[in-house]
């Protein structure tokens, strides 16, 4: 397993903070994140919580997927990599000038 959450379908009123105190009741917490927009400081409504073991993330999951916290059944379970994103759509030709006179 893996001792990385996923955690999703946060309230955006939920911080950093506020994951660390739900998730402390279930072992040591290497690190709590609530991801936030870049441009409006707004959080992204997900984030991501490290345990000190996969045990703990185990109890953590068990214990905490489909709690609400500040009125929202939140989402936990084992974080996933991140899948590779593929390049944007293959532009072809780009057109110029084509017609001519003979």
């Amino acid at each position: 397993m893996n001792n990385r959450l996923y955690v999703g379908n946060l309230a955006y009123s939920v911080r950093d903070e506020s994951l660390l105190e739900h998730f402390s009741a279930f072992g040591t917490v290497n690190s709590a994140k609530v991801m936030m927009e870049r441009d409006t400081g707004r959080s992204k409504g997900f984030g991501f919580v490290e345990m000190g073991s996969d045990a703990e993330a185990q109890a953590a999951i068990d214990g905490l997927n489909g709690k609400s916290v500040d009125g929202r059944a939140m989402t936990v379970n084992v974080a996933r990599p991140m899948e590779p994103r593929t390049g944007g759509g293959g532009g072809g030709d780009r057109g110029g000038y084509r017609g001519g006179r003979y």
